[in-house]
C-alpha cells in the first residue's frame, strides 16, 4: 500500500491508518513554543503568518483569502493603510461586510464604533453596553468586556501587517472536512466548538479569543444578505496562537494538503487498509 494518499483516498480507505503520521506530527507541534497572539517578536513572526495565508489559499483552493483579525485597544494600533468606512468613505458597514471587503477585495479595514451599522458586533466586541432591547433578542452570545477594545481591524492573512488574534477561513463543507479530519488526530473533540446560530460576527471572533478553541461558525442571515456569503460557505475561526498547530496538521503526511489531489469515484469492493480486513476476518465476513 502506498505511504502517501490523496485526500479522497484517505476517506475511501479509512482515515485511521492513512492519517496516523498526521496525528504524530500534530502532537509534536503542540509541545513546541507557540507564537503569542498580538505580539511581534521580530519580522519573521509576521512573515510566517503571511506565508500561512498564501499556503491556505492556494492549497485548499479557497475562493477568498483567509482573514487576519485583531482587536484594537487604542488608535495607535490601527495600521496606516487601514480603510476606515466613516472617515474615508463617508458611509457605515456591518462587520460582516468588512470581513467581505478583506477576504474578497484584499483591503485592510478598521472598524471603530462610529463605522458600524449593525448592533450585534458593537455589543459582542464590547464597544457599547448591551441594552434591554438587545438582551431580549433570541441571540445568545458572549461579549468582550465593555470598553476593553475601541475597534477591530481585518486584512487578508497573506499580506496583513499585524499579528492576528484570530484567523477566519471561509470555505465549503468539503474543504472544512479536509481540514478538520487531520486536526482531530492528537486533539480531543473538546478543542472544537460549533456555533450554528446568530451572530456569526460575534461567535467567529469572541469565542476563539475567550476559549482558545477552534470554532466552526455558520454564517448568519446578515452575512448572506448583506455581505454576500455564498450558500455553501462556512467559517473556521482559528485562534492566532494555534495557527502553527493547524498548519502542521495539514502537512502531517509530508506535504501540504491540497484539493488538487482529490477525485471522486465510487467502486464496490474498493481497496481497504489491512486493519479493515483484519476486523472483517474477525467478524467472519469477507476480508478479500
Amino acid at each position: 500500500m502506498k505511504n502517501e494518499f490523496a485526500r479522497r483516498e484517505v476517506l475511501g480507505l479509512g482515515i485511521g491508518a492513512a492519517l496516523a503520521t498526521s496525528g504524530a506530527a500534530f502532537s509534536t507541534a503542540q509541545t513546541e513554543k507557540e507564537t503569542v497572539p498580538g505580539k511581534v517578536n521580530n519580522s519573521s513572526d509576521l512573515n510566517t503568518f503571511n506565508k500561512y495565508g498564501e499556503e491556505l489559499e492556494t492549497s485548499l483552493l479557497l475562493r477568498t483569502s483567509p482573514i487576519a483579525v485583531k482587536m484594537l485597544e487604542k488608535e495607535a494600533d490601527i495600521p496606516e493603510e487601514a480603510f476606515r468606512p466613516k472617515r474615508d468613505g463617508g458611509y457605515h458597514l456591518a462587520q460582516c461586510q468588512a470581513f467581505g471587503m478583506s477576504r474578497r477585495e484584499g483591503k485592510t479595514v478598521a472598524m471603530l464604533k462610529e463605522d458600524h451599522w449593525c448592533p450585534t458586533a458593537l455589543t459582542a466586541y464590547g464597544m457599547v453596553e448591551k441594552t434591554g432591547m438587545m438582551a431580549s433578542f433570541a441571540e445568545n452570545y458572549d461579549c468582550f468586556e465593555v470598553g476593553k477594545y475601541i475597534g477591530i481591524v481585518t486584512a487578508p492573512l497573506k499580506n496583513a501587517t499585524f499579528i492576528p488574534d484570530v484567523v477566519l477561513i471561509y470555505m465549503n463543507n468539503a474543504q472544512l472536512r479536509g481540514v478538520l479530519v487531520p486536526m482531530s488526530f492528537g486533539r480531543g473533540e473538546d478543542q472544537f466548538i460549533t456555533e450554528l446560530f446568530l451572530p456569526s460576527c460575534g461567535h467567529s471572533v469572541v469565542d476563539p479569543m475567550i476559549t482558545g478553541k477552534y470554532v466552526v461558525v455558520l454564517p448568519d442571515p446578515g452575512e448572506y444578505q448583506r455581505a454576500l456569503a455564498a450558500e455553501d460557505e462556512i467559517i473556521l475561526a482559528v485562534p492566532g496562537k494555534r495557527m502553527k498547530e493547524l498548519m502542521t496538521s495539514l502537512k502531517g503526511m509530508g506535504k501540504m494538503y491540497s484539493h488538487r489531489e482529490q477525485y471522486m469515484s465510487m467502486h464496490p469492493d474498493f481497496e481497504r487498509p489491512q486493519f479493515y480486513k483484519d476486523m472483517f476476518k474477525a467478524w467472519g465476513l469477507d476480508s478479500e
